[in-house]
């Protein structure tokens, strides 16, 4: 019986269970579709679309848009003046086009549970016994996400399509860690910037950065893929990039001849911090030193101001190209760490403490521990993020050259990814970030995911969580 009022009542809301309703200036349909993991996808064609973690339960909302009514549209983009009351009247009409759902999600999921019921049993009293236990399911599922509701979930979005160009729809990253409190203004500010991307005709709008927040690009193992500067250079261009932060294995066997690849680092639009890792040379590191006085190159714990933010690293004590040289692994990178971190104290004592410190390999980080408030990394090519024990928020970067030529050993290419902090102009603590995801090996697809520090706590390892360290012949 348990297997027909599921299926019934999911065959009940494909057939019935969504209602055609009105937000603001767009014409919207609002579907209850069974999940695994619940949350709330709204489909923005043909830009993409957005996913918002809004509650855990077995269901999930779809919200399409449809069409925008043209003279309202219109009238919010030429005066934004009129956006004054569309807090109150986008949240009335999410709260009655929801209520009108629920209704009849109900109506859709006893009738199919019911009618299959009758199908398979022939029987009234059974039939009516699945479509009590299809209504009892969903009443259980909605009491889940109520309980689960989460209301700053409109705050972190997960964009997919040409919507990841456009991060701007949910508004700074000022405004993401202060306004907590403003569900209701945020939603509308959604709808506002649809309705621009709507009217847009040739380009995406541009993202508008808060004045008061420094924006930092992490990147990490390029391994001599020239695409990866193309991607970089966008990302400063669309993002106002204050500063890029790589964190090693630039190159993939650091020879002499693969110093040429690091010609275009100088006109990338931003200042390059960068740290050695365990596929770059000391003959890299030199090449990278004299590349101009925009390229700044951390080693042995010494800081470098740049864009008003200290940073310190060290090298990767390991030089192992390929597989001829034998990785000492953990043993080293921690007395690198341990040396790094000695560093951080002796600043810290000297009144001068660092903001950020930079490593490729975790272990080495992970010895930095309540010595600066953020450290990052790479080496793995798996992106991570964990608040260790002391304090200390690790970051570590997937790979910004999908792996190099290496991403053709495996069955799928490697995703190309990097991250752009925001810090806060003052304490240049982390205010949030956003995750840039493209596809491999033709960049078919992109996903911008936006989080706060709140996202991760003390001690925790969220997903992805941390591998063991890689060997030389992987990082």
């Amino acid at each position: 019986m348990a297997a027909v009022a599921l299926l019934g009542a999911y065959l009940g809301l494909l057939v019935v269970g969504n209602v055609r309703t009105t937000v603001g200036p767009m014409e919207t349909t609002m579907t209850l579709r069974p999940s695994f993991t619940g949350g709330t996808k709204i489909n923005v064609s043909p830009l993409g679309s957005l996913r918002l973690q809004s509650h855990y339960a077995p269901v999930r909302l779809d919200v399409d848009v449809d069409q925008l009514d043209p003279v309202r549209s219109t009238a919010l983009v030429d005066h934004p003046e009129r956006l004054e009351g569309l807090e109150e009247e986008v949240a009335r009409d999410v709260v009655a086009g929801t209520a009108d759902l629920a209704l009849r999600s109900v109506v859709a999921v006893v009738s199919g549970a019911t009618a299959l019921g009758l199908v398979v049993y022939r029987r009234p009293g059974r039939a009516l016994g699945a479509g009590g236990l299809a209504l009892a399911l969903l009443v259980a599922s909605t009491a889940t996400a109520v309980a689960t509701w989460n209301p700053k979930s409109v705050l972190e979005p997960r964009f997919t399509g040409l919507l990841a160009s456009a991060p701007s729809v949910v508004g700074d990253a000022r405004s993401i860690v202060t306004d907590f409190d403003v569900y209701q203004q945020e939603l509308a500010r959604l709808v506002t910037n649809v309705t621009k991307l709507y009217e847009a005709t040739s380009t995406l709008p541009a993202y508008q950065p808060d004045p008061a927040t420094t924006r930092v690009l992490h990147v990490s193992d390029i391994h001599l893929n020239p695409a990866a500067w193309s991607i970089v250079r966008s990302l400063v261009e669309q993002y106002r990039i204050d500063v890029i932060v790589d964190a090693g294995d630039t190159m993939d066997h650091g020879t002499a001849p693969e110093n040429g690849f690091l010609e275009p680092v100088p006109d990338l639009g931003a200042p390059y911090v960068w740290v050695r890792g365990n596929h770059d040379s000391i003959e890299t590191q030199e090449a990278m030193r004299k590349l101009g006085r925009d390229v700044h190159v951390l080693d042995d714990g010494s800081p470098v101001d740049v864009a008003g933010v200290r940073f310190a690293g060290i090298g990767d004590p390991q030089f192992t190209p390929d597989r001829s040289v034998e990785s000492e692994e953990d043993a080293v990178e921690r007395a690198a760490g341990d040396e790094l971190a000695f560093a951080l104290r002796r600043q810290e004592a000297a009144g001068t403490p660092v903001d950020i410190a930079v490593t490729h390999n975790p272990v080495a980080a992970r010895m930095t521990d309540g010595r600066v408030p953020l450290v990052l990394a790479g080496h793995t090519h798996k992106r991570g993020n964990d608040v260790l024990p002391h304090g200390t928020r690790l970051m570590v970067e997937g790979t910004t050259g999908g792996g190099g030529l290496r991403a053709v050993e495996g069955d799928e290419p490697q995703k190309v990814q990097a991250s752009v902090l925001y810090l806060d102009q003052r304490s240049h603590r982390l205010q949030a970030w956003d995750e840039i995801t493209l596809g491999g090996l033709g960049l078919t697809t992109a996903e911008v995911s936006r989080h706060l520090p709140g996202d991760v706590r003390p001690g925790s390892s969220p997903s992805p969580s941390r591998s063991p360290s890689a060997s030389g012949d992987e990082g």
